[in-house]
């Protein structure tokens, strides 16, 4: 196999015209590459530019890669074009079933065997999708969170056919792109971050839905309250640090019994020494040797520019 390397990818092809699609066209162009842009209606490039318009504006504002340029784009209703000269392909057709098995097995044929195909898909998983492609070992999971263009995470994963080798290079090729990438365990409904939100949303719609808080005070309090640590932290090292020398160990020691009380309807995992010791372990792995201080410290400087940061677009 003679798989480019990832950091040496020039040319890349996105499918879909859509905000994903467009959004994903707009991040390559933005790094420098060579972008192919399949839509499937010649119709939809008046939709695919505005969207590519609105996304120069934030990534001219991030700085652009020195070989950026618009002028890099070839937009195309001819996929075996779009494809043909591809060193990586990133897929973001509609969400159904039937029309990406399609695809993906007439991408079988037309993009070079050695080539990566990435599905931007958000609810469908590669053994479902890669079920008819011939060449299904190059095909992964590269999902994005919206817009692409902006938010560095891509969460990564195989299908039961896929080979890791694609899976790595994958991650290795979209870190060189600028992206955050995350690579899963194993395939689950919805992926890492999304799985994430979607708690989060449940909540706030319960709480909504039984008069408890209005959706204004649901955001105010989360804009004003964990948002700008999360930023920072996530979920885990925030409370890791929140709770001093002590970290996981004493947060799920002295406050594990809260959960079980009736703070979410979302029904809590039992608190199991496994459980408990893995979390631990996780969290003292990110902190690695620095000192409680020190991340404290690091976690405050970075809220307060985030939160410098809002009151400027908000003023």
């Amino acid at each position: 196999m003679s798989r480019p390397a990832h950091n040496h990818v020039t040319t890349v092809a996105t499918i879909g015209a859509g905000p994903i699609g467009a959004g994903w066209a707009a991040h390559f162009l933005a790094r420098g590459y060579d972008v192919m842009a399949y839509i499937h209606d010649p119709a939809e490039e008046d939709t695919f530019r505005k969207i590519l318009d609105t996304g120069w504006v934030s990534l001219a504002g991030l700085g652009l890669a020195p070989e950026a340029s618009r002028d890099r784009l070839t937009l195309t209703s001819d996929l075996a074009e779009a494809v043909s000269g591809a060193q990586f392909v990133q897929e973001s057709a509609p969400e159904i079933l039937d029309l990406k098995q399609a695809l993906y097995e007439r991408l079988s044929d037309l993009v070079p065997a050695d080539v990566v195909i990435a599905s931007s898909t958000s609810g469908l998983t590669m053994t479902e999708i890669q079920s008819r492609c011939p060449t299904a070992g190059r095909t992964v999971v590269g999902h994005p969170f919206n817009p692409p263009y902006l938010l560095p995470l891509v969460e990564i994963v195989g299908g039961e056919r896929s080979g890791p080798d694609a899976v790595a290079w994958a991650a290795a090729f979209y870190k060189a792109a600028g992206k955050a990438p995350l690579v899963m365990n194993k395939e689950i409904p919805g992926f890492v971050a999304t799985r994430l939100q979607e708690a989060l949303w449940r909540e706030a719609l319960h709480m909504v839905a039984n008069g408890e808080a209005t959706p204004e005070q649901i955001d105010t309090a989360l804009i004003n309250g964990p948002a700008p640590r999360m930023a920072l932290q996530g979920q885990c090292m925030a409370f890791h640090v929140a709770c001093g020398e002590g970290g996981m160990a004493t947060n799920l020691d002295q406050f594990g019994p809260a959960l079980k009380l009736p703070w979410t309807r979302l029904e809590a995992p039992e608190l199991t020494t496994d459980l408990r010791n893995r979390m631990v372990e996780g969290c003292n792995e990110m902190a690695a040797d620095r000192h409680f201080e020190e991340m404290a410290a690091a976690r405050d400087r970075g809220i307060v520019a985030i939160l410098n940061a809002i009151k400027e677009v908000n003023s």
